[in-house]
């Protein structure tokens, strides 16, 4: 049975061409991009090419490009690493919807001592920027905010946020793993201190990620090792990853446009189709300023874990939400954020196209979700 495969928000299938060139790296070419001989020096050139792709990417300049190992270690080195370079500012100021790996860790840091404040968003999503202009105050180390929701693709106003936290004289941190790719990011234009990326959300690799650190931004490396990344991230490079991350990058760059406005039309189709065939579903979030592949619609008085193994079992791929908190039965800390009452939240299935979905996909979606929705409203009232 071949997969309809509508969860790209949590993961992209590789791009032929990032295989095509990350494959020498794991045989032919596997020096270790520290070692001074050729194959070493290869591995290097091979690095530093793609940091420059990487780059290109979101407009900043390749010493700028810290490579990680993904979004989660690149969000822990903005926040920890600023922290660190800071100590004796503790606050931490963020939003009520940011992505587990961010909202997760600043819970941490507050149980250990240091002060932090949610930012909270409107029925819609929309963040609170007056609330966010007065909760920084002369203790403030970092605001940190994602440029786009990965459970509703609601996107903040990343520019107006950034003259906020400049008036401040506050670092801005941006989790922009959900819009690489799909809308133009140019860092140094946002006014941003700090921008993190993952290879795997734009058809590249997993276990490669990258951290834009603008230059002049203090920056303390949590790890101790080697020289590598400029000490921010010591340890050998994973060359074949960071290869593939670059080739990805370049992709992006080169088709996003088109790819964006392709992706939003099929999501457009999707999303309306389903509205005129189930009565009792709702779309979630800003319909107007959203990435251009996502939707999330909630179908209400039904669980989101039967409906997805319901479409999974009919070969359809989608999500309840981020892919980090999978398991939890429990609406996302995003809906509950959003006051999404429970009735409609239970039932929320995030759908996230890419520029591999075709229109033939979404017209089979549209024949396989309303078949699962009926099923189960129909088992639900019989009980």
């Amino acid at each position: 049975m071949r997969m309809i495969y509508l969860d790209n928000n949590a993961t992209t299938r590789v791009a032929d061409e990032v295989v095509a060139a990350m494959r020498p790296f794991w045989q032919e070419q596997f020096g270790n991009p520290s070692s001074i001989h050729l194959l070493g020096q290869a591995a290097r050139h091979a690095v530093e090419l793609a940091r420059q792709k990487v780059a290109s990417l979101i407009g900043a300049r390749p010493r700028e490009i810290v490579f990680t190992s993904g979004g989660t270690e690149s969000n822990h080195l903005a926040i920890l690493g600023t922290l660190a370079a800071c100590p004796t500012k503790r606050h931490v100021v963020t939003t009520a919807v940011e992505h587990v790996t961010v909202h997760s860790l600043v819970q941490r840091l507050a149980a250990e001592g240091a002060r932090a404040t949610f930012i909270g968003v409107d029925e819609k999503g929309r963040l609170d920027l007056d609330a966010l202009e007065n909760a920084m105050d002369d203790e403030t180390a970092l605001l940190s905010v994602m440029h786009a929701n990965n459970e509703t693709g609601v996107i903040f106003p990343i520019a107006k946020i950034a003259r906020i936290a400049a008036s401040h004289n506050v670092p801005l941190h941006v989790d922009a793993v959900q819009t690489a790719g799909k809308m133009v990011l140019d860092a140094p234009s946002l006014g941003v201190s700090l921008l993190s990326l993952s290879a795997h959300k734009i058809h590249g690799p997993k276990g490669a990620g990258a951290l834009y650190v603008r230059r002049g931004v203090r920056l303390r490396g949590q790890w101790v090792g080697g020289h590598q990344e400029r000490a921010l991230r010591p340890g050998t490079e994973n060359v074949a990853a960071i290869v593939g991350f670059g080739t990805a990058a370049k992709l992006a760059a080169d088709r996003i446009d088109r790819h964006a406005a392709r992706m939003a039309k099929l999501r457009d189709r999707l999303e309306r189709g389903l509205l005129e065939r189930i009565g009792s579903a709702h779309v979630i979030g800003d319909q107007d300023e959203r990435l251009c592949n996502t939707t999330n619609i909630a179908f209400e008085s039904l669980e989101a874990e039967a409906i997805l193994i319901g479409l999974s079992e009919r070969g359809l791929c989608a999500s309840s939400g981020s892919a980090c908190s999978s398991g939890s039965l429990e609406p996302s800390h995003v809906l509950e954020a959003m006051k999404v009452p429970r009735r409609i939240a239970h039932g929320a299935v995030r759908f996230s196209l890419s520029r591999d979905t075709t229109e033939e996909e979404i017209e089979q979606a549209l024949q396989i979700v309303p078949d699962v929705v009926r099923q189960l409203a129909a088992l639900s009232t019989a009980e």
